[in-house]
């Protein structure tokens, strides 16, 4: 399968919103690379321009659009059109918001089965709980990640990731399961493997310097 994900693997999220000093493609491809050598197996990026960019480091590319609108709160490659855009970028694996809330665009389903056939992609679908994976597996989604939890208003969101989840969807769903959301140390990185994770994505704690230094700072001024 194009853009195959390896077991046990780290993957990568970079991605910087416009405030972000290190917003761009030049900055997010440098940050691939630096990625690529220090040991992950893929990258997950936002948008095609970032897309293009990051696929210089020579490792599977997971592709995300993000489409922001006042009425619809589904943002993560909400319709059709906005995956081709990642295809034609280059990436190699679509992920897109696989939740049922309102979206400005097609259902998940449809959206699902349309990248797979039209595209010739796998998808990876990101979810918020264990029904919304199952669901997901059952639309043909190639890898169900916990991207989701905590973020989409049903219920607080915990400060430390959703183990809990990844148990869950590894006992109950027959694709590979990726833990994303609050991987902030290796240690919990090597936990939810343990759990049954396939792979794990860290994005914050690896490729956003303003944020890792806010942490210092906050915790030594504690």
């Amino acid at each position: 399968m194009r853009g195959e994900l390896p077991k046990g693997g780290l993957i990568v999220s970079c991605q910087a919103r416009t405030d972000n000093p290190l917003h761009g493609p030049a900055f997010m491809g440098a940050m691939a690379l630096a990625a690529a050598q220090g040991g992950a197996c893929a990258i997950r990026a936002n948008g095609p321009a970032d897309i293009t960019a990051v696929a210089g480091a020579g490792l599977p590319v997971i592709g995300i659009n993000k489409v922001f609108s006042e009425r619809f709160p589904v943002y993560i490659t909400p319709s059709f059109e906005s995956a081709v855009a990642l295809a034609e970028a280059g990436a190699d694996i679509i992920a897109l918001d696989c939740t049922p809330r309102p979206r400005d665009g097609e259902p998940a389903a449809t959206l699902v089965a349309r990248i797979k056939a039209e595209l010739g992609l796998p998808v990876f679908a990101d979810i918020s709980t264990l029904e919304e994976g199952l669901a997901a597996e059952q639309m043909g989604a190639d890898y169900v990640a916990s991207t989701l939890s905590g973020y989409t208003g049903t219920r607080p969101r915990p400060e430390t990731p959703d183990l809990t989840l990844i148990e869950a969807l590894a006992r109950k769903v027959s694709v590979p399961v990726i833990a994303e959301g609050r991987y902030n140390t290796p240690e919990l990185a090597r936990a939810a493997l343990d759990a049954g994770a396939h792979a794990v994505v860290v994005g914050t704690m690896i490729t956003n310097p303003r944020e890792i230094t806010r942490a210092f700072a906050q915790r030594i001024a504690q």
